[in-house]
């Protein structure tokens, strides 16, 4: 604690005992002073120092030896100085550049960057904030060619004894060109340093004329703010909520609400329409307003903006540069993966994988390589340069990576043992329900679908249980099942009547051995009931034989398949990415940035308001990546507005997630007051460890800043927040009585741990395997193009002469498969600046207390803690589902990764 307070400036004196020269103004880049018995791993160590970087400025002596002391009856002035931290871009086009040399030159001539600052205090004078003298950065102009990530510049104020404590600083930007402000520092108060965190783009006063408020980082509740402050914090948010109209510039920072009205683009074609997502009819949660016009052939429809122009979010919600680099350069990827087999298509037309060789051939030889492509045809792509540039810089580039599914056993894909393994260790763990009735029975309305019971049987089941009755199954926890037969059943008419899409409604019986390890038992497939006669139910079980074998893979490939559509839209899409951005936007129109539940929840916001605009834009619009490479086709987003209805929030933290599942039961002797039904359920298991290091952590946040519920109920900000969540954010649902309420400080705990825990653990559980589970097809395919030939179709005979061909074609395409993959390449991908948890900017200055900031170290702690148990429970034999010759060890949710694809590592945001 006394090292804590002493990083964040307890005191002007014992603060300059860190420095070792009068002159030297900056701590070492190479510094990161935390308790040594809190030292993170080097991999964390290494981007905390990162971030820290020209974070914390020091205190000089000279100024030490300034500071007066005041006689009370006469105020004195006495200068004092901030230190501003500037993040340069690093890559400028000829505008910026034209632009950021046209600044030098003016800075000199008055047209600079101003500071003022206001005080806590009112002047009883004016009854107006106190403020100080204006100050101007220096040396700007001598400064702007320096080629460092962050500059640092100082400006000097001349302030009275009376001044008080500086709360608030207001910036005035008279260049022509924005900058991106990290953190100030002010140097000089008795009270030690104070510490500015902004992390803000600051806009030219020509494009925004008001004056930017930045706040201190002390946190206050909003009826402790300082009189000082109290008006500029209602300004700050009243700027940042907007007026509602108009069409939103790129430099805007307004947050505001819309329906996902913007996915279509008629005025291309009657096929490019899609309806209005959200609202009564298709309810959904609402997305970042942007204001564009509407189309010219659909006044309710809002006119797309394509990729690569930019689409409206805030401006601070914008992906930095580094991420914007490591997206741009996947999707490069992707044009490149998905485009040069497109020229290659004109020629001959779309094709089948002959054999499971042309897979292969994607890692071995590239795709370059394998499709032929001479040197006059890779001239005319559009982007030349660029290939050649990427072509140097890595030979292999055109190839993809190697998935991890075959980085240990080339085959496990068709083993029974993998595919069942991977509903509690894959990429989505999320849909397994422990079997609570024999046989399943569906909620859908037997009026329009028709009869609805199920096809499965005793018969079905009772030879691969081991001698047991299926009541002893039931009794004992013995069955699982995947169940997709109401996701996909109302749709299906209509998913089969896409050109190349063939589905079932699939229900998947699952069986825990006596080893500990599930296996599958009975797969069942379902049609729409078309008549009398009509073979509407078939179920499958494993193979006896070679004919059965081959029907049974192919039964699995669909049920992958229903899987790969539900994770994307519903568990992956719905539940992380689109149910969050409500509660993001409220936040920042109703949460000051001085709020502790704002400063909680910062870094858990970090780009998902920009991530989820680029899935407007390629992944979920019409004909995006999503209609073009999942079962779902066009009817996407309608599965998933369909899957909205059912959302729950109270059903959304793990602990209630895996109760509604049966996968857990409530025991309160457990230390997450669950008791898990399968032990060896990896997702689970570790996922209830990450999840109780976030409650610990959030309590003791909450109960700091709320030692009593009155204090909750009281807080106009954090109430209209919650509030606006729900009642706009989520408008379609807003009458439902499972919204928890907010009166209490263990409510305000549930809540912010479950956002908390979707935005980072959730999140990276359901995205960073994609690739590595994904990117081989066969194990994953996304979509199936054939039914499974019963011996009276036509298709049968070819089927049975070459099983292997029929395999194939009921895969995706060439082209099909290797578009997914490069979709799912730059969606698995770690970027350099990724934030993970237990990490956060500006580790020691985030926070304005000393105890907060030690809770936040202990919870970092923590998260090591966490990953070493993770690498023991994946070298622990017993444990049949992350540990045996070829199985993957589960390290989805292990807490800290190396950017770029290592199917690990949770970051604190939804941010890819």
């Amino acid at each position: 604690m006394a090292l804590t307070k002493q990083i964040m400036g307890n005191s002007l004196m014992d603060k300059s005992q860190f420095f070792s020269s009068p002159s030297k103004l900056f701590l070492s880049q190479n510094q990161f002073l935390v308790r040594p018995s809190l030292v993170p791993s080097q991999r964390r160590r290494e981007h905390l120092r990162k971030a820290n970087r020209g974070t914390v400025a020091a205190i000089s002596e000279d100024l030490v030896k300034i500071v007066p002391v005041f006689s009370a009856e006469k105020p004195v002035k006495f200068k004092v100085r901030a230190v501003v931290t500037v993040r340069n871009k690093i890559k400028e086009d000829l505008k910026e550049t034209i632009s950021k040399h046209l600044d030098a030159l003016t800075d000199k001539i008055g047209r600079n960057v101003a500071l003022e600052l206001i005080s806590t205090e009112i002047d009883p004078r004016t009854k107006a904030p106190k403020k100080s003298s204006e100050g101007v950065l220096k040396d700007w102009s001598k400064k702007s060619n320096l080629k460092a990530e962050r500059v640092n510049y100082t400006a000097e104020f001349m302030v009275d004894s009376n001044f008080g404590i500086p709360g608030a600083i207001t910036v005035t930007n008279k260049h022509q060109k924005e900058f991106f402000l990290e953190t100030i520092t002010l140097e000089g108060f008795a009270c030690g340093p104070l510490h500015f965190p902004v992390n803000s783009w600051m806009q030219s006063k020509k494009d925004h004329p008001e004056k930017r408020i930045v706040f201190c980082n002390k946190p206050y509740l909003p009826n402790q703010t300082p009189e000082g402050l109290r008006e500029l914090r209602q300004k700050e948010l009243k700027n940042l909520r907007g007026d509602g109209n108009g069409v939103r510039k790129l430099s805007d920072r307004i947050y505001d609400y819309a329906l996902y009205n913007d996915l279509g683009n008629p005025d291309k074609g009657i096929d490019l329409a899609r309806p209005t997502v959200g609202g009564q009819k298709l309810p959904y949660p609402r997305r970042c307003r942007t204001g564009r016009l509407p189309t010219d052939t659909d006044m309710s429809a809002e006119s797309r903006v394509e990729k690569p122009l930019p689409m409206y979010v805030p401006r601070d919600e914008q992906f930095e540069e580094s991420k914007m680099d490591t997206f741009s350069f996947g999707r490069l990827k992707g044009v490149l993966h998905n485009l040069i087999p497109s020229l290659k298509s004109s020629f001959k037309g779309d094709k089948d994988f002959r054999v499971f060789g042309d897979i292969d051939s994607l890692y071995s030889e590239g795709i370059l390589l394998k499709l032929g492509l001479q040197d006059e045809l890779l001239k005319k792509l559009p982007l030349p340069n660029m290939v050649s540039k990427f072509q140097d810089y890595n030979q292999g580039i055109l190839k993809y990576d190697t998935p991890k599914i075959l980085s240990k056993d080339k085959l496990a894909w068709l083993r029974d043992d993998e595919f069942a393994r991977q509903a509690v260790a894959g990429v989505n763990p999320s849909s397994i329900e422990r079997l609570k009735v024999f046989p399943p029975v569906s909620k859908l309305d037997p009026e329009i679908y028709g009869p609805l019971e199920s096809a499965l049987k005793e018969e079905h089941i009772t030879p691969n249980i081991h001698g047991m009755t299926v009541q002893q199954a039931l009794d004992e926890n013995k069955l699982y099942i995947v169940d997709y037969h109401d996701v996909y059943l109302p749709f299906l008419d209509r998913i089969n009547a896409l050109d190349g899409r063939k589905a079932y409604a699939t229900r998947t019986l699952y069986f825990l051995t006596p080893t500990g390890a599930l296996k599958p038992i009975a797969i069942e497939l379902s049609l729409p009931n078309s008549g009398p006669s009509s073979r509407s139910k078939r179920v499958l079980t494993p193979a006896t034989d070679a004919t059965s074998n081959w029907i049974w893979q192919l039964a699995k490939a669909h049920v992958c398949a229903n899987d790969a559509g539900v994770h994307q839209l519903v568990h992956h899409w719905l539940r992380t990415h689109a149910t969050l951005e409500p509660f993001i936007l409220a936040a920042h129109r109703q949460l000051s940035a001085m709020h502790p539940i704002y400063k909680l929840l910062d870094p858990h916001m970090r780009y998902t308001l920009e991530i989820n605009a680029l899935a407007r834009q390629i992944l979920i619009n019409a004909d995006g990546v999503i209609e073009s490479c999942f079962t779902p086709g066009r009817y996407a987003m309608e599965i998933s507005s369909s899957a909205y209805k059912n959302w729950r929030f109270d059903r959304e933290s793990l602990p209630a997630d895996l109760i509604q599942r049966g996968m857990a039961v409530p025991d309160p002797t457990q230390p997450h007051g669950v008791r898990l039904v399968l032990e060896d359920y990896p997702y689970g298991s570790d996922g209830l460890l990450i999840w109780g290091a976030i409650e610990n952590w959030v309590r003791t946040y909450v109960h700091h800043y709320y030692p009593d519920s009155s204090l909750i109920r009281n807080d106009r900000e954090l109430q209209n927040w919650y509030s606006e969540s729900i009642n706009v954010g989520h408008a379609d649902l807003r009458h439902e009585n499972w919204w928890p309420s907010l009166s209490s400080a263990d409510d305000l705990v549930s809540i912010l741990s479950t956002l908390i825990w979707l935005a980072s653990a959730q999140h990276a559980a359901l995205n960073f395997g994609q690739y590595p589970y994904g990117g081989y097809v066969p194990n994953r395919p996304p979509l199936m193009r054939r039914l499974i030939p019963e011996e009276n179709d036509p298709e049968y005979a070819s089927f049975i002469s070459d099983p292997q061909k029929y395999f194939l074609s009921s895969l995706p395409s060439v082209l099909q498969a290797i578009k997914y993959m490069a979709v799912v390449d730059i969606l698995s991908t770690h970027s350099p600046d990724e934030e993970y948890l237990g990490e956060r900017q500006q580790p020691s200055t985030w926070s304005g207390d000393a105890e907060i900031v030690e809770a936040f170290y202990k919870f970092s702690a923590e998260m090591m803690e966490i990953e070493k148990e993770i690498e023991r429970r994946n070298s622990d034999p017993e444990l049949k589902h992350r540990c045996g010759a070829g199985v993957l060890p589960y390290e989805l949710l292990a807490p800290s990764s190396e950017p770029g694809i290592t199917c690990r590592g949770v970051p604190n945001s939804v941010s890819i």
